[in-house]
């Protein structure tokens, strides 16, 4: 009980001990599954154009777009990647509770894959089609793989994402907002102008997004 308004009172609890518990009770067959799930779940990037160069050598990208979720990338397919000004230059394979990518390293447009296009006339220009769910634990590795192969100077990043308007914040009545609308939020180094008002607070972005 506290003795004063505003202590911290630290409840007693036995989740510390039941972790040390089931630690103590691992057997070897519990840390061999552990470690081939753990090895599934590890995200593999393929790139293309590096199938004639050196393995170490990075992207030069001016401005990569990733589209994440099955509506943004529905976007970029209907109104940017709809001609015949792009290449299939890599691909993301994952393994997790809800996207089974398959061992194939022949991918296609039509595939449920995370995949990347370059455009023909400026190779620089990077897009990205993430329709594929990318569990939590699998999102540093995205980021760390995926960026990893490109040079980050003078590097412009842009998002797309939606989520529904139910989990839109607003004083006014969902009901009457004007729907789908566009809402952005940048960084301190984005001097350009936005396209569109900002995201008021308390909204936020989750997940890959965010990450």
């Amino acid at each position: 009980m506290a003795t004063f308004f505003g202590e911290v009172v630290v409840a007693p609890s036995r989740a510390g001990l039941d972790e040390e518990e089931e630690a103590r009770e691992e057997t070897p067959e519990d840390r061999e599954i552990r470690r081939e799930i753990e090895k599934k779940r590890e995200i593999d990037v393929l790139w293309t154009w590096k199938s004639g160069g050196c393995a170490e050598e990075l992207l030069v990208c001016s401005r990569f777009i990733v589209a994440i979720g099955r509506n943004a990338a529905a976007f970029l397919s209907s109104f940017i990647l709809d001609s015949v000004c792009w290449e299939v230059v890599g691909v993301v394979k994952l393994w997790n509770e809800w996207c089974r990518t398959s061992s194939t390293t022949n991918v296609l447009p039509t595939d449920s894959f995370c995949l990347f296009y370059r455009l023909i006339s400026d190779p620089t220009v990077l897009l990205c089609q993430c329709s594929c769910y990318v569990a939590e634990d699998q999102q540093f590795q995205w980021l760390e793989k995926v960026f990893g192969s490109m040079q980050k100077k003078d590097l412009q990043v842009t998002i797309l994402s939606t989520c529904p308007v139910a989990d839109y914040k607003t004083q006014e009545s969902t009901l009457t907002l004007a729907s789908p609308f566009l809402k952005a939020l940048k960084t301190k180094e984005f001097q350009d102008q936005v396209c569109c008002p900002l995201l008021e607070q308390p909204n936020i972005v989750r997940d890959l997004p965010a990450a």
